[in-house]
C-alpha cells in the first residue's frame, strides 16, 4: 500500500482510508464498509485513485464492491466513480433522486440507485438510513448515510477541520471545526457552506439519529456523543453564517 495512505478501522468492519494533502493541510477520508455488499463512501478525486485501490485491497478485493456512494457532486466526493465502476462490474452509484438526475446519471457509467429519504440500503450485516440533507454542507443534491448497527454518520464535509490528524479522536471536533469555518471566511474558499432556513433543522435531524461516530471528509473521524456534536455544530453555524 502506498505510503500515501492510511488505513484504519474506526468501528467493526468500518475503514477509513485518508490521505493528507500538504498543499491544503487537508486530509482527504474515503470510507470502506466491508460487508457481503462492500460500500464505498467517497470515491476520491481521480488522481488518488491507484493509492485508493491499493488501499482497498487490504480489505477486499476491490473488484467485488457493490455500493459506491458519496454525499454531493464534487471531485473530492465522486471524481473517480467511473474509475471505481470500471474495477467493480457489479457496484452501482448510491444516491438521492436530485442527485442521480442532475448529474450523477449523466457522468456515471452505470446508473444510479436512487434511494428515497430514510429509505435503508442493507449490505449483509449492516444497514444504512439515507437521509436528504439539501445545501448540507453543499449542494442542493447532498445526502449522508448513517448505518445503524455501529451508528456511525457518514457526514461528508461536516466537521472539516485542517492538519495532518490523528485517524480518530475523543476529543472535542466542534471547536476544530468551528475555528476551520471562521478560518475559511478569509481564504480563497470562503463561502462553502451556505446557510439556508433549512440548516438548523437538517442537523438536529441528524443529532435525533444519537449517532456513535461521526465520519468525517476531513480531518479526525469522531467516536463519542454525537448527537451534543451535532447539536453544537448547530449554534457554531448559525453564529458565523446565520448573521
Amino acid at each position: 500500500m502506498s505510503d500515501k495512505t492510511r488505513l484504519t478501522e474506526i468501528a467493526p468492519d468500518h475503514y477509513v482510508l485518508s490521505i493528507y494533502v500538504p498543499e491544503f493541510n487537508l486530509r482527504f477520508n474515503h470510507y470502506l464498509i466491508k460487508d457481503d455488499e462492500p460500500l464505498l463512501f467517497h470515491t476520491g478525486m481521480k488522481q488518488m485513485f491507484p493509492w485508493l485501490r491499493e488501499a482497498v485491497a487490504q480489505v477486499i478485493n476491490p473488484s467485488l464492491l457493490r455500493w459506491i456512494s458519496f454525499s454531493h457532486f464534487e471531485a473530492d466526493e465522486c471524481g473517480a466513480l467511473n474509475e471505481w465502476l470500471a474495477l467493480a462490474p457489479r457496484a452501482q452509484p448510491v444516491c438521492g433522486l436530485v442527485g442521480a438526475l442532475v448529474s450523477v446519471n449523466d457522468f456515471s457509467s452505470r446508473p444510479a440507485h436512487v434511494l428515497a429519504h430514510d429509505e435503508i440500503l442493507k449490505t449483509g450485516r449492516y444497514r444504512f438510513r439515507f437521509r436528504r440533507t439539501p445545501h448540507v454542507p453543499h449542494n442542493w443534491e447532498a445526502g449522508v448515510l448513517f448505518e445503524e448497527e455501529t451508528r456511525t454518520l457518514l457526514c461528508s464535509d461536516l466537521f472539516t477541520h485542517n492538519g495532518d490528524v490523528e485517524a480518530v479522536t475523543e476529543s472535542d471536533v466542534v471547536d476544530r471545526a468551528k475555528r476551520a469555518l471562521i478560518d475559511g471566511q478569509k481564504s480563497p474558499f470562503a463561502n462553502a457552506y451556505p446557510y439556508t432556513p433549512m440548516t438548523d433543522s437538517i442537523l438536529h435531524g441528524l443529532a435525533a439519529l444519537r449517532p456513535a461516530r461521526l465520519a468525517l471528509m476531513h480531518g479526525s473521524a469522531f467516536v463519542g456523543d454525537g448527537e451534543r456534536a451535532l447539536r453544537d455544530l448547530a449554534i457554531v453555524m448559525r453564529e458565523v453564517f446565520g448573521r
